[in-house]
C-alpha cells in the first residue's frame, strides 16, 4: 500500500512538473521581451512551482526507504523536510520579486503590453487553476502533506496571475505604475502562503497531537476487558499517525491475558484508524482511587 501511494504521488509530481515548467517559461520569456516587471516576477514565480516539484521528488525517494538500524521510525519526516524547503523556496521568490518591484518603480520606459500578453496569462491561468485542483484533490485522496502544500502554492500563482492581468490592463490605459505595484502585492501573497505551509510542517516537526483523546477513548473503551485509558499521546502527519497510551485491567487478570488485551486494543485502533501505523500500549492494573477511568481525560 505504501509503495502504491509513493507512485502515485511520484506521477502527480511529474505531470505538475511538466505543466509548472511551461508556464514558467512562458511567463518569463514574454514579460522579459515586454518589459513587464510584474509578468516576469509571475514567471519566477511559477518557476519555483517547478523547483518544489523536484524537491518533493527527492523528498518521496529518501521518505519511502523503509526502517533500518539508524532510523528505526522510517524516514517519513523527510517529506516534511521538503514541504519546509518549499516555504522557503517561497520566502526566496518574495524577496526576489521584491527587488524586481522596487527597481521598477525607478524605470523609464513602460511596459509593450500586446493581446498576445493577455491570452498567455489567461492561458497560464487557466493551467493553474487545473494543476491546483489536481493536487488538492491528490493530497487529500493520498493524504500527503507535500502535495496539499505545494497545491497551495500554486495557488498564490494563481492570485498573482490575476494581479497580473489587472497590471497589464492598467499599463494598457496608460497607469503604467500599477505594473510595479502590482508586482509589491504578488510579493506579500507569496510571503503570506510560504508562511502557512511553514506553519502547517512544524506541527508534524514538533509532534502537534493529531488525533482527539475523545476518538481514540471511545475506540479503546469498545474493548472487552479494559477498565481504564490514559496518558494518551498521538503524534506524525495526516497520513501516518503513531500512537501512545496507558491502558488498564482487571487486577486479577493473568499476565498473557492482560498483553492479550494490549493487543486487542493495538488491532481496534488500527481497523478504525487505517492511517495509525504503530500503537504502544502500556498494560497497567486498574485502580479506581487514581481516576483513570475511561472517561477521564487527565494525564500523568
Amino acid at each position: 500500500m505504501a509503495l502504491k501511494r509513493t507512485e502515485q504521488v511520484r506521477q502527480v509530481l511529474f505531470r505538475t512538473l511538466f505543466l509548472n515548467t511551461g508556464v514558467s517559461a512562458l511567463k518569463v520569456g514574454y514579460g522579459l521581451h515586454i518589459g513587464s516587471v510584474s509578468m516576469t516576477a509571475d514567471g519566477f514565480h511559477s518557476m519555483f512551482d517547478g523547483v518544489s516539484n523536484v524537491i518533493g521528488l527527492l523528498g518521496l525517494w529518501l521518505s519511502s526507504k523503509p526502517p533500518d538500524t539508524e532510523h528505526p521510525y522510517g524516514h517519513r519526516k523527510y517529506e516534511t523536510l521538503a514541504t519546509i524547503a518549499i516555504s522557503a523556496m517561497m520566502f526566496t521568490t518574495s524577496f526576489s520579486v521584491l527587488r524586481q518591484a522596487v527597481s521598477g518603480f525607478t524605470g523609464t520606459t513602460a511596459p509593450r503590453v500586446s493581446p498576445e500578453a493577455f491570452g498567455i496569462m489567461f492561458g497560464t491561468l487557466l493551467v493553474n487553476l487545473g494543476v491546483t485542483w489536481y493536487e488538492r484533490r491528490k493530497g487529500r485522496e493520498l493524504k500527503s502533506d507535500f502535495l496539499l502544500a505545494d497545491a497551495r502554492h500554486t495557488q498564490s500563482d494563481i492570485y498573482a496571475t490575476l494581479a497580473v492581468l489587472v497590471s497589464l490592463l492598467g499599463v494598457r490605459m496608460g497607469i503604467p505604475v500599477l505594473d510595479p505595484v502590482i508586482a509589491l502585492v504578488i510579493t506579500v501573497m507569496i510571503a503570506r502562503m510560504g508562511f502557512e505551509v511553514l506553519k502547517t510542517a512544524s506541527h508534524i516537526l514538533v509532534d502537534s497531537i493529531i488525533l482527539d483523546e475523545d476518538r481514540v477513548r471511545t475506540i479503546v473503551a469498545s474493548v472487552q476487558g479494559i477498565m481504564g485509558c490514559h496518558a494518551i499521546r498521538t503524534r506524525g502527519s495526516e497520513d501516518h499517525i503513531w500512537i501512545d497510551l496507558h491502558v488498564q485491567v482487571d487486577p486479577a487478570l493473568r499476565t498473557d491475558l492482560a498483553h492479550e488485551r494490549g493487543h486487542q486494543v493495538v488491532s481496534a485502533l488500527k481497523a478504525a484508524i487505517p492511517e495509525v501505523v504503530d500503537v504502544v500500549v502500556h498494560v497497567e492494573p486498574f485502580d479506581p482511587a487514581r481516576g483513570h477511568g475511561l472517561q477521564a481525560k487527565e494525564s500523568d
